[in-house]
């Protein structure tokens, strides 16, 4: 039998950092549950707890080590080294022995990936592409918004994967090109027939200056852009119709409103049936590159490896 100082834990975690020998099962099973969520509320269901028991026992395993786990913020943690390293250490055993258990908070794939991004492109794209691996158990937490917001909450813990429309700056968060959103200029046939026999049809800028404007937002950002790319020239009117998302752009263009710059992903069905009409095809189209994010930990949760796989490869047909 070997020797110890009373007092020592036995079972190390990492050179200079260590587990005690008495850390309970359970204990494990709620750190990994919390490590995985990135908040101590999205961990309780799952493990079948309430909020308050779940911080009682991460701050008791703190206590038992000696070192914090998690980094407390405004909204969710954040793993601290000494908890990636003990992550890294348990994930496979406890998921190995939930499974032998038949199932349980942390067997297999039981963890539910939150994923988020634009909301019309998680519509039409994303969410289609993952709904064979939610029929194969897969759970997905689902959330929408804009980058700089989703990516905050996301450093925060609160989200495993976000889709964003601009790299995320530092070495926090992991990103990869994902794919090019190309814009297009879009009517109703009714405005598309009207600008083609303006007396100024042969300038296209001269001709739209007359045609109601619709947009998301009063900075017309994704109009002003094209206009800039693609005419050379700053775009010189104001919205007619500001709604509060492409979504509903897309039903007021639709619906006769006016004119606006769409992503192809959003209305290639409508141009397809021909109930929107392509007003200009530019050479050079804009393009918005999408940046695919993962939070840093949240690669011991496999299913967060089989999402971002499966909407990389589906990626490559967008």
């Amino acid at each position: 039998m070997k020797n110890r100082t009373p007092g020592t834990p036995e079972t190390a975690v990492a050179p200079g950092r260590q587990l005690p020998a008495h850390a309970d099962l359970n204990l494990l099973r709620t750190f990994l549950a919390v490590y995985r969520a990135g908040t101590f509320t999205a961990a309780a269901p799952a493990l079948g707890l309430s909020q308050p028991t779940v911080t009682a026992q991460i701050r008791t395993l703190e206590q038992q080590t000696g070192r914090e786990l998690f980094s407390r913020l405004p909204r969710g943690v954040e793993p601290t080294p000494l908890a990636h390293d003990l992550a890294a250490r348990i994930a496979a055993p406890l998921d190995t022995l939930a499974a032998l258990e038949g199932g349980g908070p942390l067997a297999g794939r039981t963890a539910p990936v939150h994923l988020a991004g634009p909301s019309e492109l998680l519509c039409v794209r994303v969410l289609p592409a993952l709904a064979p691996l939610v029929a194969e158990g897969v759970e997905l937490r689902v959330a929408q918004g804009l980058p700089e917001p989703l990516l905050e909450e996301m450093r925060a813990g609160r989200h495993d994967l976000v889709i964003a429309t601009r790299r995320p700056r530092g070495r926090a968060l992991d990103s990869v090109p994902l794919a090019d959103e190309e814009y297009l200029l879009v009517a109703a046939p009714s405005w598309a027939a009207r600008i083609a026999t303006h007396p100024q049809s042969d300038d296209l800028c001269a001709t739209l200056r007359e045609v109601p404007l619709v947009t998301y937002a009063e900075d017309l950002p994704i109009v002003r852009r094209y206009w800039r790319t693609v005419f050379g020239k700053q775009l010189a009117t104001h919205a007619a119709v500001t709604v509060p998302n492409l979504y509903a752009v897309l039903s007021a263009v639709n619906a006769g409103a006016g004119i606006s710059v769409l992503p192809r992903s959003l209305c290639q069905e409508y141009l397809d049936s021909g109930r929107l009409t392509l007003l200009h095809e530019p050479e050079e189209p804009p393009l918005n590159t999408l940046f695919l994010v993962q939070r840093s930990g949240s690669e011991t949760n496999p299913d967060v490896l089989r999402v971002r796989e499966t909407v990389q490869l589906a990626a490559r047909g967008w």
